[in-house]
């Protein structure tokens, strides 16, 4: 049997590759859209790609089964538990696609993958046990979980409705996934190893480890989340409904998206190299949004064009900025610090559904064209002090709301960043907003937007901590 895990560090997503090397077949569960990069990994490895399998209907990026649709060699195996509201309508009778219930089985040469329903952060939800049945096992060998159970954490079941939009989703789905905890967990061997869909530092759970799997033994042991679920109902409620990140505004389209279909690419679009000046001529475009991929937070504040977002390439920043700015259908023109930044920029857009790219320029040749640039204000919270700002001042915490409850500068107005785009009208534009993170990085991304959108921003770097007090309005 062959095994491995495909990690995306920006989204942190993974996707997994299960083949028999026996018959040469492969099947990949939970893809990302730029499907190319798991056809090379089978090919390096003798496998054909016949079979795609998802866990369940993704809220933070484009799946890519519906791109694997163009190969009449591969089924697509997708969950028929979503009911009546949340179940796939993107297939159509030419999609070679089977729909799986609780037991049901894949086989991939000798090795043997069954569904098992683990509702709870969707209805729909799969896991998968993988049991190399051509090597003589009888047992499985591994469970890939998606957003059921992580390592150190379980999946959030309050999406479909703070992204997706459903109301009154949050409670039951939160007893629904306690339920499946006790029931599917119990059964497994404590050597199975657990296949998450994503690691630290994902929008799809609180408190996420940083290690890319584990055992069903170990979290049994160690998971606080998932022995919660085993011990108490309303306290596993209460817990796992309390303090979680804010999602991307785009959360809320990839789950459409991923239950009602996107166009098949065929991989992420081209996108054209500018001159300064037409640059400069597609930036002043309605509907076009320069996002600028230079890694460096403080040049940009320093210099940019007007009305750029700051978008770093490092880190998750990129994504985010992207997923939490963008409307579905901007144009975006991308800054670059080099040409060698082009694919990762456009694979990432693609990931998250964008896919109107204008063209691309580099900021030295914006640079060198002479091109006019612009600056935002920043601060450091070294000698800052609150109390002296002026009183045309307002102090903004771009932090997640549960940061923000466990302390905050007094008087500051909480405005998480990946939701600040649904706040505009509510922030006062006769005043001056002092932005602030707990560093500065989403405090750049965010004042940024603001002063794309009018507004008198001044970045405050750095960390707040001895200002920081709890509950104070």
């Amino acid at each position: 049997m062959f095994l491995r895990q495909i990690y995306d560090d920006e989204l942190a997503q993974a996707a997994y590759l299960v083949g028999c090397q026996q018959t040469g077949e492969a099947l990949v569960i939970d893809p990302e859209r730029d499907i190319d990069r798991y056809y090379q990994l089978a090919a390096d490895n003798d496998l054909t790609i016949v079979a795609v399998a998802e866990t369940h209907i993704h809220a933070d990026f484009v799946s890519g089964a519906r791109e694997f649709t163009n190969d009449p060699n591969v089924t697509i195996y997708l969950s028929a538990l979503g009911g009546e509201d949340w179940s796939y309508t993107w297939p159509d009778a030419n999609t070679n696609v089977r729909y799986l219930k609780d037991g049901d089985k894949i086989a991939v040469g000798g090795v043997e993958i069954q569904a098992v329903h683990t509702p709870g952060h969707t209805p729909e939800h799969l896991s998968y046990t993988i049991t190399d049945r051509g090597g003589g096992a009888d047992e499985p060998v591994a469970i890939t979980t998606g957003d059921f159970l992580f390592v150190g954490d379980v999946g959030r079941p309050d999406l479909l409705e703070s992204a997706a939009g459903l109301a009154g989703m949050m409670d039951p789905s939160a007893r629904t996934l306690q339920a499946a905890l006790a029931e599917r967990i119990p059964g497994l061997p404590d050597f199975v190893q657990v296949l998450p869909g994503h690691g630290a530092g994902s929008a799809c759970g609180k408190a996420l480890g940083a290690i890319p799997s584990s055992t069903v033994g170990y979290e049994r042991r160690f998971n606080g989340t998932l022995k919660l679920a085993e011990m108490d109902v309303d306290a596993f409620v209460r817990e796992i409904l309390s303090g979680q990140p804010e999602p991307p505004l785009y959360f809320k389209r990839m789950k459409h998206v991923n239950r009602d279909g996107i166009a098949v690419t065929g991989g992420p679009p081209p996108a054209s190299r500018l001159t300064a000046e037409e640059a400069v001529d597609q930036a002043g475009r309605p509907g076009t949004v320069v996002l600028d991929a230079r890694s460096d937070r403080h040049a940009f504040a320093a210099e940019h064009l007007p009305g750029a977002v700051c978008a770093p390439m490092d880190g998750s920043s990129f994504s985010n900025a992207a997923g939490s700015f963008l409307n579905a259908d901007d144009s975006v023109l991308l800054v670059l610090e080099s040409e060698g930044d082009l694919d990762p920029a456009l694979r990432k857009l693609y990931r998250i559904g964008f896919d109107n790219i204008t063209g691309w320029i580099t900021f030295d040749e914006l640079k060198a064209a002479g091109t006019a640039m612009t600056r935002f204000e920043t601060v450091s919270f070294d000698g800052f002090d609150p109390a002296g700002l002026p009183g045309n001042a307002t102090l903004i915490d771009v932090r997640g709301s549960a940061e923000y409850a466990d302390g905050h500068i007094p008087h500051a107005a909480n405005a998480p960043y990946t939701r600040i785009a649904e706040q505009l009208s509510e922030l006062p534009r006769d005043r001056r907003l002092y932005v602030y993170c707990a560093s500065g990085r989403r405090a750049a991304l965010a004042s940024s937007f603001l002063e794309k959108h009018g507004f008198e921003a001044v970045l405050i770097n750095g960390s707040g901590d001895d200002w920081f007090v709890r509950d104070v309005t």
